[in-house]
């Protein structure tokens, strides 16, 4: 299984500092990645508007280690917030947030977390838009449900991140399937152990279709992350049996990866969001593009051939 392996490389310096290095490298974070600064994603958001899709916005970049570097995580989605409220564009243009970028992890981090995100979210509410939390590896978890929990006394339209691969995702997604919520389904694309997730790919997809049933059932909103065709269709038909209309949920789907698919969905009516991330901190974010599939993967080394 390469997917483990690649994974434990995006946390290493080393392979960090290969890949960035390797010839093929820049043609492909063009694929996944739409741009390094906010002005070079905001033509990205507004070409994808003008095909009917709507956007959730990630500015990359995990590794911070100073209360300087979380602060200025903050500034890059407030300086965001500022581009977007010229467009006018409301919740077609939202924001993902990865709690690690504001100082989770740090002496303190839960609090300072809170406290560097607080200021965005209320930023996105200012224009018409909205947040949503990404969760990360299973450590996280339980500070970014506080988190959420909190932000969502004030700004209720703030959403959160499950994985369906960790055993515990079945109770959150019973909990947090109450009206008003904004919850998304995920797979899961970080390297966990087999005491807290499923391993196998066959029983992981089972585990979605479970947690999936909640969100369905349930009162909140599901926002669907996933570009496996036959997930797509047990969506489809969960919805309808739950009396679900189109604009009751959403797909969601990475920038560069089955963009045709992305435009269909839209086209028959659904509400179909492409996850951008932008930014120069793309080395994480790129590796578990590529751990994810192997034709990703694939797709890298071609690349590495050809322009060596």
């Amino acid at each position: 299984m390469l997917g483990p392996v690649i994974l434990a490389a995006s946390r290493s310096d080393k392979m960090r500092r290969f890949v960035s290095a390797a010839p093929g490298t820049k043609q492909v974070v063009a694929r996944f990645i739409a741009g390094e600064t906010v002005e070079q994603v905001v033509p990205v958001v507004k070409e994808a508007v003008a095909k009917g899709l709507e956007v959730t916005l990630d500015v990359v970049g995990e590794d911070i280690t100073t209360r300087e570097q979380a602060a200025a995580a903050r500034d890059a989605y407030l300086e965001l917030i500022e581009q977007l409220a010229g467009l006018g564009l409301g919740t077609k243009a939202e924001m993902s947030v990865k709690l690690s970028m504001f100082g989770q992890s740090l002496e303190g981090g839960h609090e300072l977390a809170l406290a560097n995100v607080r200021p965005v979210v209320e930023a996105a509410a200012a224009i018409g838009t909205t947040v949503t939390l990404d969760a990360e590896d299973h450590t996280t978890l339980d500070s970014m449900f506080a988190i959420h929990e909190e932000l969502r006394k004030d700004f209720p339209q703030t959403g959160c991140v499950i994985q369906a691969y960790l055993f515990r995702t079945e109770d959150d997604a019973r909990r947090l399937s109450e009206a008003g919520s904004r919850v998304r389904i995920v797979k899961g694309a970080y390297k966990e152990p087999a005491s807290v997730a499923h391993q196998d790919k066959a029983e992981i997809d089972k585990a979605f279709v479970r947690v999936l049933k909640i969100l369905m059932e349930g009162d909140g909103y599901p926002m669907i992350g996933s570009h496996d065709p036959r997930l797509i269709a047990i969506t489809q038909e969960l919805a309808r049996s739950a009396g679900r209309k189109l604009d009751d949920y959403e797909f969601q789907m990475l920038y560069g990866i089955r963009g045709d698919e992305h435009v269909r969905l839209a086209a028959e009516g659904h509400r179909m969001r492409v996850y951008t991330a932008y930014g120069t901190d793309w080395y994480g974010y790129f590796m578990r593009r590529l751990a994810e599939k192997p034709a990703n993967l694939l797709f890298f080394l071609r690349s590495m051939i050809t322009k060596g």
